[in-house]
């Protein structure tokens, strides 16, 4: 039976939908919304840390909150657009951020705000699985390359923006403004979600798989929860240990039961296809690398080099600029029609892996010197801009059209879980370092400033924190590239593979 056309199961042709780029742009927004308020929050760390008197413990719940509740929802969230409709899912994910967003602008504590940052994952889980579905279901092959490419774009100025808008607020109004600002924007998207992005869905099944949905989410939250948990209570901590058990079981049992049912929320065959498995490892490292990069860099601007939040934000923009100009020309969609997928992830990776090595060997240290930042900013950013495209396709290309919405799920979790993976195990990298070489006992950068009694101790603690920056920064670099050594070879495979059937076909 022929679906009706505003719930076709495959997407309609480029040409029967003159507003598709205005689509992307709504789309767009909706996603930079989401994005933004995750980096921005990293400017404000300073202020939370006065004002709020939190914790480094706090202020990574702060931000791994967020991720915890839409890392457990994205799944669901995905399959949930995919049956009930992507529009609607769409327009619900910004009112339920701009209703977070809200109460996270009036908290009056660290546990008010880590509470609504929870509450804003249940939209951002949402938000993030229907745009990149919406973008599959209204481009055709011939454009959604290009179209891909620009929607990576604005997820790789959500990651870098955040810091410089962050910084533009703060030098005016309180922190809590970062979440304020949220409200008009969650408002207007809102309003052209409704108006102009057409709706589309697989209503295919009978009954939702609830068992499903409700065993990822626990899955997902159990492990997500083990990484934020590690830093402050130690890996091999009972309740670390236990978190991760629970995430692994659930999840294993996850697996067997979308074996079992006719309808799976997730099909597993997908993790047989090589060219998926590369495509998944690549964008997580790639993620890691980035996530818990921008948590330190902002930290070291202003605690170490001692710029304003203005002006630390205003020395990251080389690396937004960079994604944005090599993608809005085309060069970065143009590498993957000229080198194919395996290499141009690989090009890309080991551009962010040398960006990463040269923010560590050049601009890590306390001599106030920010040119030696620089080129790794723009290595960096131009990896990105290579990279993303290029395995933002490959993962959604991989899986049938119908489930856009569970492969943006995917690719969604991969995001959410490298960014909490990359703040959690970089950040302890440059926690264990900073507590090795330094004599006096806090819990953050500033409480250790504010005990030191002498400049010369304040030299040492400024010293260890670089230190640690600098090895947590290698251990990001090494990831990345291991990571696009491993993709571009799963990738590759794919590719013989596919050729090798299409020869048996035509034989």
């Amino acid at each position: 039976m022929t679906a009706p056309a505003t719930e076709t199961q495959t997407p309609a042709p480029a040409g029967s939908h003159p507003q598709r780029w205005l689509i992307l742009g709504v789309i767009c927004l909706a996603q930079l919304t989401v994005l933004l308020d995750n980096t921005v929050l990293s400017v404000a760390i300073p202020s939370l840390t006065t004002e709020l008197d939190a914790s480094t413990a706090d202020i990574q719940w702060m931000i791994n909150a967020y991720s915890l509740v839409q890392s457990g929802l994205l799944l669901t969230a995905g399959n949930a657009a995919d049956r009930y409709g992507r529009k609607k899912l769409l327009a619900l994910g910004l009112a339920l951020f701009g209703i977070g967003s809200l109460c996270a602008g009036l908290a009056q504590t660290s546990g008010q705000l880590i509470a609504a940052r929870a509450g804003m994952g249940i939209g951002g889980a949402l938000l993030m699985t229907t745009t990149l579905a919406v973008v599959m279901q209204i481009f055709d092959e011939t454009e959604r390359v290009k179209a891909i490419s620009l929607w990576a774009t604005v997820g790789s100025l959500g990651f870098v923006c955040g810091p410089l808008i962050g910084g533009v607020i703060l030098e005016h109004y309180s922190w809590g403004a970062i979440f304020l600002i949220n409200i008009p924007v969650a408002l207007i998207g809102l309003i052209a979600v409704l108006k102009l992005v057409p709706e589309s869905k697989n209503p295919q099944g009978d009954k939702p798989d609830l068992m499903g949905a409700l065993l990822s989410t626990i899955g997902m939250c159990a492990v997500v929860f083990a990484i934020i948990s590690g830093p402050e209570h130690g890996w091999l901590s009972g309740r670390v240990l236990i978190s991760a058990a629970v995430g692994v079981v659930v999840l294993g049992a996850f697996a067997m039961w979308e074996l079992r049912i006719p309808y799976p929320m997730l099909d597993m065959h997908f993790f047989q296809n090589p060219k998926f498995i590369g495509a998944i490892s690549g964008s997580l490292l790639v993620v890691f690398g980035m996530g818990g990069s921008l948590f330190l860099l902002t930290q070291h601007l202003q605690f170490v080099l001692g710029y304003e939040p203005l002006e630390a934000g205003l020395r990251m923009a080389p690396l937004a600029l960079t994604v944005v100009v090599l993608n809005i020309s085309g060069i970065g969609p143009k590498f993957l029609m000229k080198l194919g997928t395996p290499r141009t992830v690989m090009l890309g990776m080991t551009m962010v892996a040398a960006g990463l090595a040269s923010i560590a060997l050049l601009g890590g240290g306390t001599d106030g010197s920010y040119w030696g930042m620089l080129l790794g900013l723009f290595l960096f950013g131009a990896g990105l801009a290579v990279a993303q495209p290029a395995m933002a396709n490959a993962i959604m290309s991989a899986i049938p059209a119908e489930k856009a919405g569970v492969g943006a799920g995917i690719n969604g979790t991969l995001a959410e879980f490298g960014n909490g993976l990359g703040v959690a195990v970089l950040g302890a990298v440059l926690n264990a370092r900073f507590a090795a070489l330094v004599t006096v006992t806090a819990t953050s950068l500033p409480a250790a400033l504010a005990a030191a009694g002498s400049e010369g101790e304040r030299a040492q603690i400024a010293d260890a924190f670089a230190s640690g920056l600098q090895t947590s920064q290698m251990v990001g670099a090494v990831a990345v590239f291991a990571g696009g050594l491993m993709a571009a070879a799963l990738l590759k495979r794919a590719e013989r593979a596919d050729r090798v059937a299409e020869k048996t076909a035509s034989a």
